[in-house]
């Protein structure tokens, strides 16, 4: 996990692109960033945040806000290795692909619970 001004990102070797990516995971923004060594990861992860609260300031946007509240779940191992192999297949962090992944499953329910 790497963290930079309140916004943290988690990352992984695409041996296919022989790079790193990254994706920031505590925001509902999404901004993504690759680099072929850690250093330059590192770099361009903190460029990508810099440009991003510019461009919001150009804009005259609120930036979204680093949120920190997180949950530990428990899964057996061919869970935990499914959730990766999704996220993997979608290009996503597991952290991103989880959230999201509850994200949509909630919106899903509320739908159902409470029909327009």
């Amino acid at each position: 996990m790497m963290e930079y001004k309140g916004y943290q990102a988690s990352y992984k070797f695409d041996e296919e692109e022989g790079a790193f990516i990254g994706d920031v995971v505590n925001i509902d923004d999404i901004i993504f960033f690759y680099g072929d060594t850690v250093e330059r990861l590192n770099e361009e992860f903190h460029f990508s945040i810099d440009d991003y609260l510019a461009a919001c300031e150009e804009k005259g946007r609120e930036p979204d806000k680093p949120f920190t509240k997180g949950i530990r779940i428990k899964l057996s191992e061919t869970v935990y290795n499914a959730a990766e192999a999704a996220a993997n297949a979608d290009g996503k962090g597991l952290d991103t692909w989880l959230a999201e992944t509850i994200k949509k499953a909630v919106t899903e329910k509320s739908k159902t619970q409470h029909p327009a």
